[in-house]
This record gives structure tokens, C-alpha cells and sequence, in this order.
């Protein structure tokens, strides 16, 4: 079920969202993430960014490389829904296939796992201005596994 993120729910959420709620990433915090909805049991996610000239290339668009991020980010939290405490989702591979050039502004990223294995996903990603125009799509696999301290 998709149910919006509310921080001061936080106990309710997988680990990795507890874990976001609790002390964002610096990388995603740079991207303006805000989470919005989640639905754990169809490992699907809804987040927010906001980008800025901060994030442009040299010709005034937003840079291919931050929009692989925001892709990155995306697939990676709606991975984490099935991780355990104590576990990561680190991406295997992605591919970015960029359809749009994007401006600052708001964006809203959304993932979903396509296919579950015993460690291993595969997901699929859009990136949406706040008009609606898909900016980038992305898919990716990513394994759950230990986190090795």
C-alpha cells in the first residue's frame, strides 16, 4: 500500500527509511531529497529533488552526471525496502537514458523493483519534471548485502 513519508513516523518505515529520516546522505541532501511515498511491500518509492544552478553543466542545464545520481538514489532507496538492518544496496550497474534536458527546478525521481531474487534486484526509474515531462529513465540491478564495518 502507498502510503506518504512523515518523519514523525519514522518507527513505522523499513530500516533504510528510518535510516534517510534519521541522517540523510550529504550526496542526497546536495540533491534536495525529500522523501514522499513508499509502498515496501511492491518495493516502489516517490521522492522529490531539488536542483539548482548548483547542479549545472557549463551550458546551463542540469549535468548528465547529477542526473545519474538522482537516478542512482532513486533505485537504490526503492532497493533498500527489502534490506534488513545491517544490510546495504549497492548498485551492480545502471543504465541512464537521458530524454529531455532538464532546468532547475523541482523534480520528482520514482523506482520500482521489477524483479526479486534471493540477493539480487532489478529495478526500473523515471525522473519527472515538475511538469510532467519525463527528464531520464534508468534501470538498474542492485544486491542486498551484509554491511562490512
Amino acid at each position: 500500500m502507498r502510503r506518504p513519508v512523515e518523519a514523525a513516523n519514522a518507527a513505522d518505515y523499513p530500516p533504510n527509511i528510518q535510516a534517510i529520516l534519521k541522517r540523510p546522505a550529504a550526496a542526497s541532501a546536495h540533491l534536495g531529497q525529500q522523501l514522499r511515498e513508499i509502498d515496501a511491500d511492491e518495493g516502489w518509492v516517490k521522492i522529490g529533488y531539488t536542483l539548482s544552478d548548483a547542479h549545472f553543466n557549463r551550458y546551463g542545464a542540469i549535468h548528465g552526471g547529477v542526473i545519474a545520481c538522482v537516478m542512482d538514489d532513486v533505485v537504490a532507496t526503492a532497493a533498500g525496502l527489502v534490506a534488513q538492518w545491517g544490510e546495504i544496496a549497492p548498485t551492480l550497474e545502471m543504465k541512464v537514458s537521458y530524454l529531455n534536458q532538464a532546468a532547475a527546478g523541482a523534480h520528482t525521481g520514482e523506482a520500482r523493483v521489477v524483479k526479486r531474487g534471493k540477493t539480487i534486484l532489478f529495478l526500473e526509474g523515471t525522473l519527472q519534471n515538475e511538469a510532467g515531462k519525463t527528464i531520464a529513465t534508468a534501470s538498474a540491478t542492485i544486491m542486498i548485502s551484509a554491511l562490512k564495518r
